[in-house]
């Protein structure tokens, strides 16, 4: 199904009352959140569930009107994480949902082929997975461990792409909608080989993804064991980073008494400092693997059109990447100089 067929179809305004026989059965939303957080939604996202299937609505026939040929997913549920992302803001909800769709068309070497059994390998290497207790907001841990990785074995993207399946798996969640997630990434025995495979293009790709492609709340980013190379590594990334996300990076070093501030050791494993044993990888990647069916299907809704270019791509023209190339020539020498 065309995304242009599918917005003729389902927007209230394009249709005949008789028409109506005709759209096309879609799931029927049912709010899981909690009292609790329902609060929360109302407080800090301005989501109000008197108007909620209204606000859905209007994004919805946003698309229809302004991207007909988007080829997306208008279900309540999965255009209401780009509502909740966003604040409820519908002009840069629809925006999120747009650059969501470039990211994906814009990077083959990432989103071509992109399911769980695909990046098994890294899975296994235990290079992203996600520690099972939340925190004490309600937030799904992250944890990103760049040792784990490689290089010879596959390339820097397929980490990508590991990073991505996880994102997407925790966002089915409502109660992360809401609350967001923490990521802890811990950077020891990172080399300058290694390091250099992250440069200016990757960095800012990916940062595009996390800032403005993908509808997350990132809430705090805590770098553990952090060696001397990451202050150039960092010096690449900060340029492209929001102020305020740039000041929810918490560089701890090997201090797991600063991380203990950030993250209760309750819900840490044993090799930072915490009291939830050996850190287990086989769980998560168990639960990621069991999922394949449903990224096949909800990725089959999402249909990249080849003759479409939506407006306002995240990353497009000659200027963008040569601003990479020089901001690449001017970070090497921090890199040999933190190294």
């Amino acid at each position: 199904m065309s995304g242009e067929s599918d917005c003729t179809r389902t927007s209230p305004s394009a249709g005949s009352p008789s028409d109506s026989e005709l759209l096309p059965d879609r799931p029927k939303y049912v709010c899981t959140l909690s009292p609790d957080l329902v609060t929360k939604a109302r407080e800090e996202l301005q989501e109000k569930p008197e108007w909620r299937l209204r606000d859905v609505q209007a994004l919805r026939d946003m698309v229809c009107k302004d991207y007909p040929s988007l080829g997306t997913c208008l279900d309540d549920a999965f255009l209401l994480r780009f509502l909740r992302a966003r604040k409820f803001d519908y002009d840069r909800a629809l925006q999120l949902l747009v650059n969501y769709h470039t990211c994906r068309r814009t990077w083959p070497e990432v989103f071509s082929n992109l399911k769980p059994s695909a990046i098994k390998p890294v899975l296994e290497s235990g290079f992203v997975t996600v520690l099972p207790h939340r925190d004490p907001q309600g937030r799904h841990v992250v944890c990103i461990r760049p040792d784990r990785w490689t290089p010879s074995n596959y390339p820097i993207t397929e980490n990508i792409r590991a990073i991505y399946l996880t994102l997407e798996k925790l966002i089915q969640s409502e109660e992360t909608q809401v609350n967001g997630i923490v990521i802890l990434a811990d950077y020891k025995g990172v080399s300058l080989s290694k390091a250099s495979h992250f440069g200016p293009f990757v960095a800012k790709k990916v940062i595009g993804i996390l800032q403005d492609g993908f509808p997350i709340r990132i809430k705090a980013v805590n770098i553990i064991n952090e060696p001397r190379i990451f202050k150039g590594i960092f010096a690449i990334i900060k340029p492209f980073l929001k102020e305020k996300i740039a000041n929810r990076f918490f560089l701890h070093g090997c201090d797991l008494n600063s991380l203990h501030q950030n993250i209760p050791p309750v819900i840490l494993p044993e090799e930072y400092g915490g009291t939830a044993g050996k850190l287990d990888i086989s769980a998560w990647n168990e639960l990621l693997l069991a999922s394949e069916e449903d990224f096949l299907h909800d990725f089959s809704e999402l249909v990249l059109p080849c003759d479409s270019s939506p407006h306002d791509l995240l990353v497009s023209g000659d200027a963008e990447e040569k601003q990479c190339d020089d901001a690449l020539r001017g970070m090497k020498p921090q890199l040999y100089y933190c190294y």
